[in-house]
């Protein structure tokens, strides 16, 4: 009889843990879900959903100025022209220094070095062609005939440097492209004009483009009469920069001036954002 008592006492004991580990899980379980839940997509999936887009744009003066050009010279051995081309680096970069433009504003982009060649030039032999019977031959070049370029010829080498400048004094910007182009640069490409902090820019964009897509859904959320759940889906395209010009480019007179300095408008840059927001509905 007291085994009996003692078996149906651990048995309640073990059913005791049992549910309270069953309760336990559940209760974890229900947490996950509920957590899940908060996140975008998450919970059980939607069945009534409706999309709203919003965008957000922001106006901004650019700081910075970006400026490319090459440094290229060539000679009949790689030595000289990378002597010639270390001799053009030096004489850029005294008057980037007097300039005002730091050094970790200058860039080397890429450096080739490489081997010229031009193709050797032989005149063609003539070409026999057939005249009428009795009539021989006669010497005449077809138009169809193919006449092989001669072997391959080494010239020399050349050197090219690409480097990049940032000018953060923008209206300096017009002193700067006329003084690269006195120190000797080639395909120069630039100033183009940008927002050195440009990420705020992109977030407050961001920010705005949300904030018109929610006001969006509850209005029309009012106006049929429904309820806002969640949101279950978000997507963004755009956020770029549009430039946009202000002022004139100096006038061409026809009048060579090489002591002036070209006239560069900045503009203003437009970041814009676009954004797209899945809501469930009931």
């Amino acid at each position: 009889m007291e085994n009996l008592k003692e078996e149906k006492s651990r048995l309640m004991k073990a059913l005791f843990v049992l549910a309270i580990l069953g309760c336990v899980y559940l209760g974890a379980k229900t947490i996950t879900e509920m957590k899940g839940y908060r996140f975008i997509g998450g919970g059980a999936p939607a069945s009534n959903v409706i999309s709203f887009e919003g965008k957000g744009e922001v106006m901004a003066s650019p700081d910075l100025a970006t400026i490319n050009f090459n440094l290229i010279d060539q000679a009949k051995d790689m030595k000289s022209a990378q002597e010639k081309v270390t001799a053009k680096e030096t004489k850029v970069l005294a008057f980037l220094k007097d300039a005002g433009i730091d050094k970790k504003d200058i860039k080397t982009e890429n450096y080739n070095s490489y081997p010229t060649y031009e193709y050797g030039r032989s005149v063609c032999p003539p070409i026999q062609v057939p005249m009428m019977e009795g009539g021989g031959g006669s010497t005449n070049p077809a138009s169809s005939y193919y006449c092989p370029p001669d072997k391959q010829v080494l010239t020399g080498y050349q050197v090219v440097e690409n480097i990049s400048v940032k000018v953060r004094k923008i209206d300096s910007s017009g002193d700067i492209v006329k003084g690269l182009v006195n120190a000797g640069v080639s395909d120069l490409n630039g100033p183009n004009f940008s927002v050195d902090k440009e990420d705020k820019l992109k977030e407050q964009a961001r920010k705005m483009a949300i904030d018109d897509a929610k006001a969006k859904a509850e209005s029309l959320a009012r106006d049929l009469g429904v309820h806002l759940v969640r949101i279950v889906n978000f997507s963004e395209n755009g956020n770029y920069p549009i430039m946009y010009e202000k002022g004139l480019m100096a006038a061409d007179s026809g009048v060579s001036m090489p002591a002036a300095s070209p006239e560069l408008p900045t503009g203003e840059n437009k970041i814009t954002s676009n954004v797209t927001i899945t809501y469930e509905i009931r």
